[in-house]
């Protein structure tokens, strides 16, 4: 890597914030990584103070919305180590989400040293006990101003952090989409692409106004199959059964949905990869074996669906003592906090 130049603030705000009031995503570290795209090279990777950036009004991501990124975690154990969570994969994804954009992909070493270095600089944002971690985001946006419709020459990768305990709070019920869709064959919607969630908001605006928290989205063409849950990869319990929906080109390939797939076959819970229909679960529904709905994700781990709407059919789920969902959830915590053993290699410590 090229030097990496380190800014560090004079004075830490982290005096001023209330830990245990921590509403996601709005509170952020002292500092942010940032490294410029520009004459066809990745330049000057800077640790600096986490500020407002100025960008050209005619910067291409306002106009053509080039724009990725990722969502990632660290965790602090009763030690004070620093693990990340299966990082690389983050890595691949971005870039992957990159190329299907026409921009630049990272390099790997700018990548970690960065994001390694920063939270060296951010250890005490990093709070240890259950529930508490640092959500990082990088992102890669297009800079070069000019509003000609063609992928941008110059580009900005950032990495920001925000203290956080739980995404989603209180209660969440879904409707099941039958008219919007999230992305479509051929598309982006596998791609942690700035546009796709943009597309999200309103078909969620109005599940809201009907009393529903989330959409659990369908196939484009029939949406007669299930795909995913507002921001999340859907898993249903079907008696003791396991199932999610294949991944594709619309379905994003989740880093947590993977977890829970090996967690599964570790725990001899039987899982199924496959598509899923509306019909099947609407049916599972009104004979008893539904026993569950959750969501996965990096921001939230695992959600528990308590109800879902489809059509003129509302249904409730059954409170389970012995849910998949809280047992997914606990067992893969204690693998990122340190707490009991990581076989499949998932934590990696940050250290200098």
């Amino acid at each position: 890597m090229s030097k990496l130049n380190i800014v560090p603030v004079n004075q830490s705000k982290i005096d001023t914030v209330n830990f245990n009031d921590l509403p996601f995503g709005t509170v952020f570290s002292d500092h942010m990584f940032s490294c410029d795209f520009k004459d066809g090279k990745w330049q000057n990777p800077t640790i600096s103070k986490y500020e407002p950036l100025t960008l050209d009004p005619s910067a291409r991501v306002f106009h053509y919305g080039q724009a990725v990124f990722e969502g990632m975690k660290a965790f602090k154990d009763e030690n004070d180590a620093i693990f990340l969570f299966r990082p690389e994969d983050n890595f691949e994804r971005i870039n992957k989400s990159a190329h299907r954009l026409a921009m630049p992909e990272f390099p790997k070493e700018f990548f970690f040293e960065g994001l390694e270095e920063l939270l060296l600089l951010e250890k005490e944002w990093i709070k240890k006990g259950a529930g508490n971690s640092l959500y990082i985001r990088p992102f890669v946006i297009a800079t070069q101003g000019a509003i000609s419709a063609s992928p941008s020459e110059e580009y900005k990768f950032m990495i920001i952090c925000s203290p956080a305990r739980s995404y989603y709070a209180g209660e969440v019920r879904v409707i099941i989409a039958e008219d919007y869709s999230r992305s479509a064959d051929g598309g982006v919607g596998f791609a942690k692409a700035a546009g796709n969630y943009a597309a999200q908001f309103y078909p969620t605006s109005l599940a809201h106004k009907e009393g529903y928290q989330q959409i659990i989205w369908t196939d484009a063409k029939s949406h007669e199959y299930l795909e995913e849950a507002g921001t999340m990869n859907v898993f249903f319990r079907i008696n003791d059964k396991l199932v999610t929906a294949p991944t594709n080109d619309r379905i994003l390939d989740g880093i947590t949905r993977k977890c829970l797939i090996q967690l599964a076959k570790d725990n001899n819970i039987d899982v199924e990869v496959r598509r899923v229909s509306v019909a099947e679960i609407k049916e599972a529904a009104k004979n008893g074996s539904l026993k569950e709905i959750f969501g996965s994700g990096t921001a939230a781990v695992i959600n528990p669906i308590l109800g879902f709407k489809h059509s003129d059919f509302k249904h409730e789920l059954p409170v389970m003592k012995d849910s998949y969902a809280t047992f997914f959830k606990k067992t893969l915590n204690d693998i990122q906090y340190n707490i009991t053993e990581d076989k499949h290699n998932w934590r990696h410590k940050v250290s200098k």
